[in-house]
């Protein structure tokens, strides 16, 4: 329930927090059959146990826990081949979908990732059980379901350095706060004091591309006599690929004997270089009762990526002319509502863009340059320019031109805590955990390869448009106290407090990126093409302050069964208080069956860089490249459009499921069904008057003259997502060696209720259908005295193939399978050489293959080979060589 105030923000109010690493659902639960030992100590090691790993862990998933939660081991997760987090987790847990994004603007820098289906910030990540900070990337090119999404950035943890991931699939904000309605994701770092690894792996594509060098090591040493200290170190590069056929208008161009590059634009992996992540968790007992904790991590990388190609003929704002002729006579662009002076425009000859060096009273004197029967600008005109004093920069470059979006990426953490029992009588049997944290994840932007056109023939090629600065501070205070309330056994009590500071920062461009030059009255485009600079007029920090408190309570009723109540208040800022509340059970119908239900309400809260942000983006739209600009939703342009103050997403789940486990066997089977209210996206691009520009302009946007659409984030759609898990292990001594079987299959279905026309009916199409609503995965590890195998089958139902983010792209793509296979050798106890392959029998993405009256060019107009909505990439099989050494 939610609660609006205009109050300033009272501190006095910090009554909330977060539950330890998984202790809010967890914290009840499995401690209870698991011993009946009741000694003070023998809780304490039970609490401690369950906040890091979970509660009696079968193979994956936690049987006696009243949710569904994953298990999955560090070694499996270092099995899977693959370097990137997101990918990793994508092939253990079929609920998460991950999709490649070539050119997609930010999106590219920092990958989104679905559980359940939904958006990728609805899932909280936590490292150690402490909250994690977001990313400074929002999304803005999201692929539909996650446009304008601002989660964490997951794939900064290298797989060396964990422990375990634990995934939590149901709704938690009673225990956590915002972001967990569609679950909790705790990567669990290693706590060794001794020995160590490091890792040497080389690979790259079927195709010959995408080569991927990376090192990776960890180590435990003592911390003083009675802790721990753990290191742990990844370092990788990784070269661009290229699934791209040349644009049928950069061929015409090449064809016509002018300079342009082969394939003109790139869909394929960005390259990223220098990709360094250091992280390290430390540990060491005060005393008998207490102990101190110390993470955190520091990580940057490059990213370079390709971007839509600038043709020479056409591209408004550097080339495309806003003059055109009717049998020789000029005629000026009409205005949006001249209906028949747009036909009349339309029917004329086009020019090229032409401008006045000396002033823009002056640009009329200048030649027409018309582009000609022939598709080409008339080369005696364009050379009678330099003569009359004019500028085109079909003369400065006549192939036109591809920017590469690119930047760099720091994130930074640190968390600091004690944990231990009170030893003050009055306190006695209570546990606590007081922590503190700060992180940071900062962007700074590059564009390469562009103009700012109105600079003319002085524009640098090369940009820096700005940074995003994304800081969190956390303080926490929790406590756990077991309580006999004559039931089977002792009730536990969790409670807590916590106090959150969020800070999203943008800091103005080089000033080349978004300055007007001397063009710039002329029609020529103001700033770095393709994405301008943040000028400084909106630049500035924007902070939001809240604050929660929880409580946790378990119920071991009976021997049978188990329930668990949990409540959190929480206090924003900025719109008001919000409480949830979350019910859940389990029963033991015998000894190997039990049944489990959850019921739970939730919240998302609108994050500071989605209520403030503003940027102007280069994107196609209805398979046109334009220039639109994403505005704060209380800009008045903004409001005129519809939009709102962002108000939280609110959630109501359930789930309900079954577990079953005989000896080795183990399984589980949950259906969820989750309704989320007033969801928080990017709206449908809108198209701007002459007026609205007029408004843009005195607000200080760039670039208004080129812009042909604006968008803004707003809280304009209601979904239902249903869906079913189930999970298999069994383990067993087969082929004369040591055999584990691991089946995992979602069906997973996403239903918008409501919309308006700020949505579209283009991106409902996309929220309901773009993801596979059916996954699975089936996983055989053999391990032999020498050799160790391990492969996986991975299966992809039917999706939306959708390219360019143009419905006309849109096809019903086939079901498809790949193969993962890893086999190791084990040289000695210290050494492993492995060999193995991604997508093993390189199995292709749907190839696009529409046709549509509108793109008469076809499939190729945009250069893709493959829709990049394909759940499993574009860029096919990948092999590699890894070798281990063990210490």
């Amino acid at each position: 329930m939610m609660t609006k105030k205009k109050n300033n923000f009272d501190l006095s109010s910090l009554s909330l927090a977060v539950s330890l690493a998984l202790t809010g659902t967890l914290l009840s639960t499995g401690a209870y059959a698991a011993d009946e030992e009741t000694d003070t100590k023998a809780k304490k090691e039970s609490v401690e146990k369950i906040a890091v790993v979970g509660s009696r862990a079968a193979p994956r998933s936690i049987g006696d826990s009243p949710v569904p939660i994953d298990i999955i081991s560090g070694d499996d997760i270092r099995k899977s081949g693959n370097s990137d987090m997101l990918e990793i987790l994508k092939g253990t847990v079929p609920s998460l979908n991950v999709h490649a994004n070539p050119i997609s603007d930010a999106a590219s820098l920092v990958r989104p990732a679905n559980l359940r289906g939904l958006s990728a910030d609805s899932t909280l990540i936590l490292l150690n059980g402490k909250r994690r900070h977001r990313s400074s990337v929002i999304a803005f090119q999201g692929g539909g379901i996650n446009d304008g999404a601002h989660g964490p950035d997951i794939s900064v943890i290298p797989s060396i350095a964990l422990k375990q991931v634990e995934v939590l699939r149901d709704g938690a904000a009673a225990q956590y706060g915002s972001d967990a309605i569609a679950g909790v994701m705790n990567f669990v770092l290693k706590d060794d004091s001794e020995g160590g690894s490091l890792e040497v792996k080389q690979g790259q594509y079927y195709e010959g591309d995408g080569d991927t060098t990376e090192v990776s090591g960890n180590i435990g040493m003592p911390f003083t006599q009675d802790g721990f200290m753990n290191l742990s170190f990844q370092y990788k590069t990784s070269d661009p690929t290229s699934r791209s056929v040349q644009r049928p208008d950069a061929a015409f161009y090449a064809a016509s004997g002018i300079d342009v590059e082969d394939p003109a634009q790139v869909w394929g992996s960005p390259k990223i270089k220098d990709d360094i992540s250091i992280f390290f968790n430390s540990g060491v007992e005060l005393d008998d009762h207490s102990e101190a904790y110390l993470f955190g991590n520091y990580a940057e990388r490059e990213v370079k990526g390709g971007f839509y190609y600038r043709d020479p003929n056409s591209r408004a704002g550097v080339y495309g002319g806003n003059i055109r002729t009717v049998n020789g006579v000029r005629m000026e662009r009409p205005l949006d509502d001249d209906k028949p002076g747009q036909k009349a425009w339309d029917a004329a000859t086009p020019t090229i863009l032409v401008g006045s060096l000396d002033g823009a009273d002056q640009q009329m004197n200048c030649p027409v340059v018309e582009i000609g029967a022939n598709g080409l600008p008339d080369s005696a005109a364009l050379s009678s320019l330099a003569a009359a004093n004019c500028f085109a920069f079909n003369n400065m470059l006549p192939g036109g031109f591809t920017p590469n979006f690119g930047g760099e990426i720091v994130d930074t953490s640190l968390v600091a805590g004690t944990k231990g029992e009170f030893q003050m009588e009055m306190l006695e049997g209570i546990f606590y955990d007081f922590s503190g944290s700060f992180g940071s994840n900062e962007s700074t932007y590059m564009i390469f390869n562009t103009v700012n056109a109105s600079l003319g023939a002085d524009t640098p090629r090369d940009f820096s448009p700005g940074r995003y600065i994304e800081s969190e501070w956390n303080f926490n205070a929790d406590f756990v106290k077991y309580s006999d309330w004559g039931l089977y056994d002792d009730a536990s009590i969790a409670t807590g407090l916590e106090w959150h500071r969020e800070s999203f920062e943008i800091v103005a461009g080089d000033v080349a990126s978004y300055t007007a030059g001397p063009l710039s009255s002329q029609g020529f485009g103001v700033g770095s093409n393709g994405f301008p600079g943040f000028q400084p007029s909106s630049a500035g920090e924007f902070k939001r302050r809240n604050a929660a408190i929880y409580l946790d309570v378990g119920l071991p009723v009976t021997e049978d069964l188990t329930g668990e109540v949990a409540v959190r208040y929480e206090d924003f800022d900025s719109f008001g208080s919000t409480t949830n509340f979350k019910v859940a059970a389990n029963y033991s119908v015998v000894e190997d069956f039990s049944v489990r239900a959850s019921y739970n309400t939730g919240f998302r809260a609108p994050t500071v860089g989605q209520a403030n942000v503003s940027t102007v983006q280069t994107s196609l739209t209805g398979g046109v490249l334009v220039d639109s600009a994403l505005l704060p939703p209380t800009n008045p342009i903004a409001v005129q459009l519809g939009a709102t103050d962002l108000t939280p997403e609110e959630s109501k789940s359930y789930t309900f499921g079954a577990v079953y486990t005989n000896g080795d066997f183990f399984l589980t089977a949950d259906y969820y069904n989750i309704e989320v209210t007033d969801r928080i996206s990017q709206s449908e691009k809108r198209d701007i008057t002459d007026a609205d520009k007029a408004v843009l302009k005195a607000a200080g946007v760039p670039n208004v003259d080129g812009l042909s659409q604006v968008s803004f984030f707003t809280n304009d759609f209601d979904t239902t997502t249903q869906g079913i898990d189930i999970v298999a292990n069994y383990t067993a001594e087969l082929f004369q060696g040591d055999s584990t079987f691991s089946l995992a299959y979602n069906w997973n279905e996403t239903k918008v209720d409501r919309y308006s026309s700020i949505t579209g009916d283009f991106k409902v199409s996309r929220l309901e259908n773009d993801l596979p609503n059916n996954r699975a995965t089936f996983t055989w590890g053999q391990n032999w005295d020498d050799f160790g195998l391990f492969t996986r089958v991975n299966y992809f139902g039917e999706y939306q193939g959708v390219h360019v983010d143009y419905d006309a792209t849109i096809k019903q793509a086939s079901a498809a399978v790949t193969v993962d296979m890893e086999l190791s050798y084990f040289v000695n106890d210290s050494f492993t050489v492995s060999v193995g392959a991604q997508n093993l029998f390189d199995q292709q993405a749907e190839r696009i293959d529409f046709v549509h009256e509108d793109v008469p060019a076809g499939p190729t107009t945009w250069g893709g080979k493959y829709y990049e909505t394909s759940p499993f990439g574009i860029n096919g099989g990948y092999y590699y060589l890894k070798g281990v050494y063990r210490f």
